[in-house]
């Protein structure tokens, strides 16, 4: 059984492997008491008064309490983060933390700006780990890219992966969540979703193309693909034309 996990956890991609690592090792962390949650959570004013800037990743790796909610998110980080790195993101590890980035990015932005208009501020106040959203993006990412994928709630019915973010907002309203946190999730996965890969159809454009210092960061392997024998993918050379 530990072997078999092991070999689960080596053949996990590397920014699949480290988020997962890096968020179990936080929330263990926070449960055993020996680092504590107030140093983590997302405060603005720590941030630009205090310098305080590792709150703008910290509030992304805890993920509150080890209960079932923790489990269900843990098991939606570990398989749609790992499909989206194996799959669509396949060769493109830069482009793969390019995303996280950018969800990250969107999700900070949200909260900071809609802690500024009144009669939402409080809403947004109560917001200060974005851990959930985050992992939310990433099933969002994924269900649009593969919409035609069937799956199955809990043995209760079937659906296409279409709808699978609808689903699971459906059920965190039905144990009592806040909605919010899996709505942030959705609206920064829409707009990773509409600017790579609907507006580039639209335009021909690309405004998140992934910047040269990132990609020097990853040593991505080239994804090589088989050509079967005796099949040509241009024309046959000239002499081998006329000869009889």
């Amino acid at each position: 059984m530990a072997q078999a996990v092991e070999e689960w956890y080596k053949q996990m991609p590397i920014i699949t492997r480290s988020y997962l690592t890096a968020a179990v090792v936080t929330t263990i962390g926070c449960s055993l008491e020996i680092i504590t949650p107030y140093h983590l959570y997302l405060n603005p004013k720590l941030v630009v008064k205090q310098y305080q800037f590792w709150r703008l990743v910290t509030n992304f790796l805890y993920f509150r309490k080890m209960d079932l909610d923790f489990m269900f998110h843990m098991f939606f980080l570990a398989r749609y983060c790992k499909l989206l790195e194996e799959n669509s993101f396949r060769g493109r590890t830069a482009d793969f933390f390019y995303m996280l980035l950018f969800g990250a990015s969107v999700l900070t932005g949200i909260v900071l700006i809609g802690g500024m208009i009144p009669y939402l501020s409080a809403s947004f106040a109560k917001i200060i780990f974005l851990s959930n959203s985050l992992t939310f993006m990433m099933v969002y990412v994924w269900s649009k890219q593969n919409p035609f994928v069937h799956m199955s709630f809990l043995g209760l019915f079937t659906f296409t992966a279409a709808y699978l973010p609808w689903v699971l907002l459906g059920f965190s309203v039905l144990v009592g969540a806040s909605a919010w946190v899996d709505l942030l999730g959705m609206i920064a996965g829409h707009a990773y979703y509409f600017l790579e890969d609907v507006y580039p159809r639209m335009t021909g454009r690309r405004p998140l193309k992934t910047p040269s210092f990132i990609k020097a960061m990853f040593a991505d392997e080239a994804v090589v693909v088989a050509r079967p024998a005796n099949v040509r993918f241009a024309p046959p050379p000239e002499d081998e034309l006329h000869r009889d």
